[in-house]
């Protein structure tokens, strides 16, 4: 009888000790998983969430996720409202639900320059802001390969000529949103 218990607590020892390094090993892998997550797939996750909110320098961003690139992200904040956020300019997101998903080649490759060449595609009067909330209103005339250009006028006139007031030539490293007002 006394040998029977010592087997039995042997062997509940052993599978105590299984099941610690087991838990071990699966807690390991999932920060190794963890570790190669990155914020474009974590928001990628997310997307037709509402209520997200992204917080830039001195403001907030709260709406539905739209789409994501590598290097920003579209949030629906109204009918009609779009805000094209770059990543760099966000400070903190709230309102995430878990899980990542890894986007395609294609997607990958869709980065600001090719949102900021479909919003000037549209002609639509739209506001900039830089990093500090600095604020310009008009029309996208040209986007290169790392910045573009706005043919400033206000924001109840269409862009021509006769209504340009200036242009502002913005870095896309200093770009925190394009929000289209029309």
């Amino acid at each position: 009888m006394r040998w029977d218990q010592l087997f039995d607590d042997l062997e509940a020892q052993l599978a105590g000790e299984d099941a610690r390094e087991r838990d071990a090993e699966v807690a390991d892998r999932t920060r190794r998983e963890r570790a190669l997550l990155d914020v474009h797939t974590r928001l990628l996750a997310n997307v037709a969430l509402p209520g997200v909110c992204l917080r830039l320098n001195g403001r907030v961003v709260t709406g539905t996720l739209v789409d994501v690139g590598p290097d920003w992200v579209l949030v629906a904040t109204g009918p009609q409202r779009p805000v094209l956020v770059a990543l760099a300019a966000v400070r903190g997101v709230t309102g995430l639900g878990p899980g990542a998903r890894t986007p395609s080649v294609v997607a990958k490759r869709f980065g600001m320059g090719a949102a900021l060449r479909a919003v000037s595609r549209d002609r639509a009067v739209v506001e900039l802001a830089d990093l500090d909330g600095h604020t310009a209103t008009g029309t996208i005339d040209v986007v290169g390969a790392d910045h573009l250009e706005l043919a400033e006028h206000a924001s109840d006139e269409v862009r021509r000529t006769a209504n340009v007031t200036g242009r502002v030539l913005m870095p896309f490293w200093s770009l925190g949103s394009v929000r289209r007002i029309h």
